[in-house]
């Protein structure tokens, strides 16, 4: 008989208020001399912009923390593989201490990055072989712009195994696909004993068991940890899978917590209120709307249309006026999300400017979560160069009515095109996922040249 222990987390999206706690929790339980092994594994997104230390460093003080909770492999999320430049990514397992299990993605040339491997062969001290295969979220509209291929599940599923055959005796999968892939993964690969996985956000306390392979995961944020016991007969062969989750609330708070919390968002704050970006007249000094109409000829200028909207709940602060710095827009602006180029016909324009009008109350203060949004409620959409008339039900584009079979371009969000609200835009439009920069890197650049930093000779006069 063989006993095993495995540690898991996801999604942690740079919640640094539960690392200390979780961090005291994998290292109690990695001592546990009661079973044969310990593993510890990631499923991915767990670095997050919307932290300052994440966005300052560009994740290398997450990789530097992960360190020390010793992972024994990890995957990537969504957020780490498309809310980070090509270039980012590239680096960002540099000083990495554990191994990224990877199958799904690649190089442009199709060659498998530098910091993955498609999959890993760990072998217990009772030589019992383990296969682990790491997959990510299958986003071929957003990685390829970021200069990814990112590659279909069952495909990948498909070479691995093939690869792997007559390998291994327990077959682990580490993913960031959600729930629900993951339940068609356990369906169609009857050979998984055990998916640890993440994205969908989904606590499944006690695991899911679907076509005799076992599905976990932890929820969000490191609000648990997940804690599965793992057993095996003589013939290596899995007998019993017991997951469990551990709430961090319930683990001791010591008394130090709390200043190591504050010093990571202390930091991260420090390094990006030293980067100046432009210095805002004094129309900006607490007006939400100023910063929604600068944004809106930031994204058009970005996309290179006469047309954008946004809504005003991106906006968790107001810009200010003077000196603005990349912790000012961040603070602001913390949403990974990136500019889309829509082209619309005119009829289709008119249809998705209704959809706005028609939504408009509602969304006014609908508290919207996922789909890379930071804030608390959607708020008001804004246009530039387009104006309505509701009671006519006749839409202008730059003081002209709108031509029905003419085409127009619109500058918008990823998050228009993802959220139910706006079907247009995901139905019928020819969206252009523009990378690498995402909303506040674009909002930034604008400012810095709208509204320039004073020169050394201008400051010293």
């Amino acid at each position: 008989m063989e006993t095993w222990r495995i540690l898991h987390t996801n999604d942690l999206h740079s919640h640094f208020e539960h690392f200390p706690k979780i961090g005291r929790y994998l290292k109690k339980a990695q001592a546990d001399d009661s079973v044969d092994e310990i593993y510890t594994f990631d499923a991915g997104d767990f670095m997050d912009r919307s932290h300052p230390l994440t966005d300052a460093t560009e994740g290398q003080a997450n990789i530097q923390l992960m360190n020390g909770f010793h992972y024994d492999a990890i995957t990537i999320g969504n957020n780490e593989g498309i809310s980070n430049p090509h270039w980012v990514l590239e680096h960002l397992f540099d000083h990495a201490n554990f191994p990224v299990v990877l199958a799904n993605l690649r190089e442009e040339d199709e060659s498998l990055p530098k910091w993955a491997v498609t999959h890993k062969i760990l072998v217990t001290k009772k030589k019992t072989p383990i296969a682990l295969i790491g997959l990510t979220a299958a986003y071929p509209m957003t990685y390829g712009p970021n200069h990814w291929h990112v590659k279909m599940l069952g495909n990948t599923m498909d070479k691995e195994l093939d690869r792997l055959k007559g390998q291994y005796d327990v077959l682990i999968l580490i993913t960031h696909v959600g729930l629900k892939m993951d339940r068609w993964l356990a369906k169609n690969y009857p050979e998984i004993d055990l998916i640890v996985g993440g994205h969908s956000h989904d606590l499944l306390e006690h695991g899911e068991k679907v076509n005799g392979t076992w599905i976990t995961q932890t929820g969000k944020w490191g609000n648990y940890v997940g804690d599965i016991h793992v057993e095996l007969n003589d013939d290596h062969q899995v007998t019993k899978i017991v997951p469990d989750t551990i709430p961090t609330v319930s683990m001791k708070t010591e008394p130090q917590d709390e200043a190591i919390i504050q010093g990571y968002y202390d930091k991260g704050k420090r390094l990006l209120s030293e980067h100046h970006v432009a210095e805002l007249p004094e129309k900006f000094a607490d007006d939400k709307v100023a910063a929604v109409q600068v944004s809106l000829d930031a994204i058009a200028d970005f996309a290179k249309t006469d047309l954008a909207i946004l809504s005003s709940g991106l906006f968790l602060t107001p810009f200010k006026s003077g000196i603005l710095t990349q912790y000012d827009l961040q603070n602001a602006l913390p949403h990974p999300m990136h500019i889309v180029r829509s082209t619309l016909k005119g009829s289709d324009l008119w249809r998705l400017v209704m959809e706005i009008e028609k939504n408009r109350h509602y969304l006014d203060h609908f508290h919207l979560q996922g789909m890379s949004f930071r804030g608390k409620i959607f708020g008001q959409m804004y246009y530039k160069g387009i104006q309505v008339d509701m009671r006519k039900r006749i839409v202008y584009v730059k003081g002209r009515e709108i031509e029905p079979e003419k085409e127009y371009q619109i500058a918008c969000l990823d998050h228009y095109v993802l959220v139910p609200f706006f079907p247009t835009l995901a139905i019928v439009g020819e969206n252009e996922f523009l990378f690498p920069q995402f909303l506040r890197e674009v909002v930034g650049n604008y400012l810095a040249k709208k509204y320039p930093l004073p020169t050394r000779s201008e400051v010293n006069d």
